[in-house]
C-alpha cells in the first residue's frame, strides 16, 4: 500500500477494496451512520462561525472554559468516527487494530503515525469518500529520515481555515494596524512558509523574502517608519537580521517598530533576551507539516512559565513534578481546533477537529514528547506552590487574556533535532560520520546536542566516543582531522538526503557551521557506560555540563558562560548544571519538532 509520494516510485496499483465501517454491528448501524455524518457536518459549520472575523476568534480564546475541552474531546470522536463512515485508508487501518465501536469512547481509536498510516496509504485513500479536491489544493513538502520527501495535501477549505486561524492569533498578539508582514521563512524546501504568507496577508501587508538580508533591509529602508513590521523567520535568521540592521547607519531603532515570530527549531530565552533589546516582540510557535501550521503558540502568559520554571524550583516542581530537569517550550492551542492528548509513554497525540481537513488527522502521533495542563489548573499550581508570584502570573496573562490551555513541549521521542527548519536525524549522522573517513573504525558511538555558541546561537554538537583502547593511537593532530573529517562528511551527507537542510545551506553558509568534540572511551557524556541494548543518541541535560572537555572540534568551540538574562527575574536567575549561556537552559535544548511552524509574538490586539 505504499503511497507513491513518499517513496519516490510511480503510483500504480489497484485501489483497496471498498470493505465499509468498521466496528458497527447491529440493525441500526445505518442510523448510526447518518446521525454521526449528520452530527459532526452541524458541529463544522458551528466551528466556520468564529472563523468569520478574527475578532470573534479573539473572543473565543478569551473566554475558554474547560468544559469547551469536554466538547472539543467530543468533537474529536465525532470525527474520527466520521472517518471510519469515509475514509477508506481508516477503515482498513482501524480493521486492522480491531477496532470496536464505543459511544464517545476517543480512546477507542487506535493512534495513527506517519510510518503505519501515511506512508501505506495513498492521499485518495486518506481523504474524505476516497478521493482528493484538486481545484485549489496545494502541496507541501517535508524530509524524512531517508531523505525521500513526504508531501502533504491541504484543501481549498482546510487552507481558508487555517489561515483564518492564524489571522486570528496575529491580531490577538500583534493588533492589525499598519502591519506588514515580512515573510523571512524559505520559499522552497520548506514551503510551510508559503503558508504563513498567505495567513499574513489575510491582516497585513506581505511581502514575501525568504531569508534574504538585503532584500528585507532594502523592504524597510523603501517602506519606512510608518508600518509596524512583523517579521516572520527562523531564530537564528532573526538575529542575523539585528545585527545587520544595527550595522545600518541609516536605520535608527527609536524610529522604527519591528517585531518577531519565528519557527523551525526552539528558541532560547538568552536569544529572545537579546532580540527584544531591538525587536519589540519575539514569540514562537509550534506546528508541523504532517499537521498544520500554528498547532499552538507563545503568549506572555506561556512566556513567563517557561521563564519561571527555569528561575524557580517551586514552579518546575508545581508544573513538571520533582524529576524532571528538563525544560520545555510552553505554548497555548486551542482545543476546539486541535485536540491535544498524551498516551502512556507522554508522546503527544493530535486530532484536527474540522472535516474541512481533506485528509483527516485522526489521533496522530507525532513523536513528540509533552505535558498537557488547562488554564486554571496551571493558575491553581502557581497559587498552591509560589503564592508570591501569582501577581506576576496574572500580569502576564492580562497582556492577551487567553485562558487556552498549555501544553509543554519537550522535542522529539525519536532522536531528533531541529536545526534552522530541518530535522537532523540520527541515522543522517552515523551516514556522515563514516562517510570518506579514514578514521572511521576509531569511532565507537555518537551523541547530539545544541550548542549555544556565543552571540546567542546554537548549533548542532556531535559527541563522538573513540572505541576503547583508540585514544592511544590517536594523537592531536589525528583527533583534529577526524573530527574535521566528520564534520565535513555530516554536512555533504545532509545536504545530500535533506532538501530541507540543503535548502538552509545554500541561502545561509552558516548552517554549515556542525560542530565535533572527541572523547576518549567512558569520558564526557559517555561516562558510566551503558546497559541499554539500543544507542541513546542525545546528551541528557546531566551529561550537557561535559560539552567543551577533553575533546579535540572542528572550528572554535566557544565556552558555554553561566549567567543571567537581560529581561526579568527569571531571566537571571541560572541553575546549575549544563547551563546554556544566558538562560539556565541545558545545551541539548530539543523541544522543536518536525518542520515546526509559525506562531506570532504579543502585544495587545487593536
Amino acid at each position: 500500500m505504499a503511497d507513491a509520494t513518499t517513496t519516490g516510485e510511480p503510483h500504480e496499483r489497484e485501489q483497496l477494496p471498498n470493505i465499509g465501517p468498521v466496528g458497527l454491528p447491529g440493525p441500526d448501524s445505518r442510523f448510526r451512520q447518518e446521525l454521526l455524518r449528520t452530527t459532526s457536518s452541524l458541529v463544522t459549520n458551528l466551528y466556520e462561525l468564529y472563523r468569520v472575523h478574527p475578532a470573534i476568534w479573539r473572543w473565543t480564546a478569551r473566554h475558554f472554559r474547560p468544559g469547551m475541552a469536554t466538547f472539543a474531546r467530543l468533537n474529536a470522536w465525532m470525527i474520527c468516527q466520521r472517518a471510519n463512515l469515509d475514509v477508506p485508508a481508516y477503515q482498513h487501518h482501524l480493521r486492522e487494530q480491531g477496532f470496536r465501536f464505543r459511544w464517545w469512547r476517543l480512546d477507542a481509536f487506535p493512534e495513527t503515525d506517519k510510518q503505519a498510516y501515511v506512508t501505506r496509504y495513498s492521499e485518495d485513500e486518506r481523504a474524505w469518500n476516497g478521493a482528493m479536491d484538486i481545484v485549489g489544493t496545494v502541496v507541501d513538502e517535508s524530509s524524512g529520515s531517508s531523505g525521500t520527501p513526504f508531501n502533504w495535501v491541504r484543501g481549498r477549505d482546510e487552507l481558508r481555515t487555517i489561515h483564518s486561524n492564524v489571522a486570528g492569533y496575529i491580531t490577538l498578539l500583534f493588533g492589525s494596524k499598519r502591519l506588514f508582514g515580512i515573510n523571512a521563512f524559505s520559499m522552497g524546501a520548506w514551503a510551510t512558509g508559503t503558508n504563513t504568507g498567505l495567513a499574513l496577508s489575510k491582516v497585513a501587508m506581505v511581502k514575501n523574502t525568504g531569508p534574504d538580508l538585503d532584500k528585507i533591509i532594502d523592504t524597510i529602508r523603501h517602506f519606512g517608519p510608518r508600518f509596524v513590521y512583523l517579521v516572520s523567520a527562523y531564530p537564528p535568521f532573526l538575529k542575523h537580521l539585528r545585527d545587520r540592521l544595527d550595522a545600518e547607519p541609516w536605520f535608527d531603532w527609536e524610529r522604527y517598530d519591528l517585531n518577531g515570530f519565528v519557527g523551525g527549531e526552539a528558541m532560547t530565552e538568552g536569544l529572545r533576551d537579546y532580540l527584544e533589546v531591538r525587536f519589540g516582540r519575539v514569540y514562537s510557535g509550534y506546528g508541523a507539516s504532517d499537521l498544520t501550521i500554528g498547532m499552538a503558540g507563545e503568549s506572555d502568559v506561556a512566556v513567563w512559565l517557561r521563564r519561571s520554571i527555569l528561575a524557580d524550583d517551586r514552579v518546575r516542581r508545581a508544573l513538571l513534578g520533582d524529576d524532571e530537569s528538563r525544560t520545555p517550550m510552553v505554548f497555548q492551542y486551542n482545543p476546539l481546533e486541535t485536540y491535544l492528548e498524551t498516551n502512556e509513554r507522554g508522546e503527544l497525540v493530535v486530532t484536527l477537529n474540522s472535516t474541512a481537513v481533506m485528509s483527516p488527522k485522526l489521533r496522530y502521533n507525532i513523536g513528540d514528547e509533552a505535558r498537557l495542563i488547562d488554564f486554571p489548573a496551571a493558575r491553581d499550581a502557581i497559587a498552591e506552590h509560589a503564592p508570591d508570584l501569582l501577581r506576576a502570573f496574572n500580569r502576564a496573562f492580562a497582556v492577551q487574556r487567553m485562558k487556552l490551555p498549555f501544553v509543554l513541549l519537550f522535542g522529539r521521542k525519536d532522536s531528533t533535532i531541529s536545526y534552522i527548519g530541518a530535522n537532523l536525524y540520527p541515522i543522517d549522522i552515523e551516514n556522515g560520520l563514516y562517510r570518506d573517513n579514514p578514521h572511521a573504525s576509531a569511532i565507537e558511538s555518537f551523541k547530539l546536542a545544541l550548542l549555544e555558541v556565543g552571540e546567542h546561537e546554537q548549533r548542532p554538537l556531535v559527541h563522538l566516543q573513540l572505541r576503547e583502547g583508540a585514544a592511544g593511537a590517536l594523537d592531536a593532530e589525528a583527533r583534529a582531522s577526524l573530527a574535521e573529517r566528520a564534520r565535513e562528511g555530516v554536512v555533504a551527507h545532509l545536504a545530500s538526503v535533506s532538501r530541507d537542510f540543503a535548502q538552509s545551506l545554500d541561502e545561509d553558509p552558516t548552517t554549515g557551521d556542525l560542530r565535533i568534540e572527541v572523547h576518549d572511551y567512558g569520558t564526557g557524556p559517555f561516562a558510566g557506560g551503558s546497559s541499554k541494548i539500543k544507542n541513546v543518541y542525545l546528551v541528557e541535560q546531566a551529561q550537557a555540563g561535559h560539552a567543551g572537555e577533553g575533546g579535540a572540534g572542528a572550528g572554535a568551540l566557544a565556552d558555554v558562560p553561566a549567567g543571567g538574562g537581560a529581561r526579568g527575574a527569571a531571566a537571571e536567575l541560572g541553575r546549575s548544571g549544563g547551563a546554556a549561556a544566558n538562560t539556565g537552559e541545558p545545551a541539548s535544548q530539543l523541544q522543536s519538532s518536525a518542520n515546526a511552524s509559525v506562531a506570532p509574538g504579543a502585544a495587545e490586539a487593536e
